[in-house]
């Protein structure tokens, strides 16, 4: 890959060091680089990056084995922004990396696929265990990472039900049209019902871009929308429900995974599982702690009518046939990872508001 070289020239002296220093250390003494563009608090993944898989890491290293584990913690794109941090861990500079697959549209727009299924399960644990099931079913899905991007999948993270904050009140789906809206990217072809215009951003840009007038609203969750203080510019929170979103990964820098002794790579490996199934609890605690945050801030908090939300799901009907079959076209599974996730969704007890048909 290409781009970000002027990340990797900066970098390339640090990496230098820290492996310089290694190799002058006890074979049993490891320190890693662990990263995510997004910053620890306001992004609940990255809170138990840290104060999780990092710390058990270190604990059962301990306790288990003969070795030492330190890790140097960077958040908040100290390292790696939020679009650099899949390109930090493939080259090394990160050990090991959190982030959302939301920012690398091409170079993983399959792995978006919860995104493409909007309306779908509301709950991030029951979204996680359905995303799960699917990533079981389909390993190209974990293979990729490796074959193409040198590092090895350890863990699935979410973010939990979305919904949608404006700087000005709305009434009406036809408030909306010509609204400037920002979000992720994947996700913003939810708001075509609605005729906004749509802003592909990143949370750390949000606040500044919502106070200044360069859009007019944002997708995102009430942990998300609550940490970043999204609530000052815009005040107007709509619970609509697009569902929790299990597109948070965390990797591990193939190579260096490759060099652990075994009793260590199997622990890291392990608590990467088992920091997917916190993640779920965390996120649920989150959506509920961020919604009472929000109106303790002062958020302005109503909920989409029923009618008008089941509406605009059908409104997205054609969303998961048309992204299946361009997934199609690029060779990847489409159609049978979209389909997983739905039946994967249902046989769960999740009953979607609009029945997708992707053929």
């Amino acid at each position: 890959m290409t781009r970000n070289t002027g990340l990797t020239a900066t970098f390339t002296g640090v990496a230098l060091g820290v492996t310089l220093l290694a190799s002058a250390a006890h074979a049993d003494r490891f320190t890693f680089r662990i990263g995510s563009g997004h910053p620890k608090g306001p992004a609940p993944y990255v809170t138990t990056m840290s104060d999780f898989f990092v710390a058990e890491v270190k604990r059962r290293a301990a306790e288990e084995t003969d070795h030492s584990v330190n890790f140097i913690e960077s958040y908040g794109g100290g390292i790696a922004g939020v679009s650099e941090t899949l390109e930090a861990v493939q080259t090394g500079l990160l050990d090991f990396g959190g982030y959302c697959v939301c920012f690398e549209p091409s170079n993983l727009y399959l792995h978006n696929f919860p995104y493409f299924e909007p309306f779908g399960p509301q709950s991030s644990s029951e979204a996680i265990a359905a995303v799960r099931v699917v990533y079981d079913q389909n390993p190209w899905l974990s293979d990729v990472f490796e074959e193409e991007f040198d590092q090895q999948l350890l863990g699935l993270g979410a973010w939990d039900n979305y919904h949608l904050g404006t700087t000005k009140e709305w009434k009406t789906i036809a408030d909306l049209k010509g609204v400037k809206i920002g979000g992720a990217g994947p996700n913003l072809p939810w708001l075509e019902y609605a005729g906004a215009v749509p802003v592909q951003s990143s949370l750390p840009e949000g606040y500044m871009a919502m106070k200044t007038g360069v859009y007019d609203g944002w997708l995102m969750t009430p942990a998300g929308y609550n940490g970043f203080k999204y609530y000052e510019p815009a005040p107007y929170y709509t619970l609509i429900g697009y569902g929790a979103m299990p597109v948070v990964v965390m990797t591990a820098n193939k190579a260096k995974m490759a060099d652990l002794p075994d009793d260590l790579r199997t622990i890291i490996e392990e608590v990467g599982r088992a920091w997917e199934d916190r993640n779920g609890v965390a996120m649920d605690e989150s959506q509920a702690a961020g919604l009472a945050a929000l109106k303790e801030n002062g958020a302005i908090i109503t909920e989409l009518p029923a009618d008008v939300r089941a509406e605009w799901a059908q409104s997205l009907a054609e969303l998961p046939r048309k992204s299946a079959m361009e997934a199609d076209e690029r060779g990847m599974p489409g159609t049978k990872v979209m389909q997983d996730f739905i039946d994967a969704a249902s046989a769960a007890g999740y009953e979607w508001p609009v029945e997708y048909d992707l053929n």
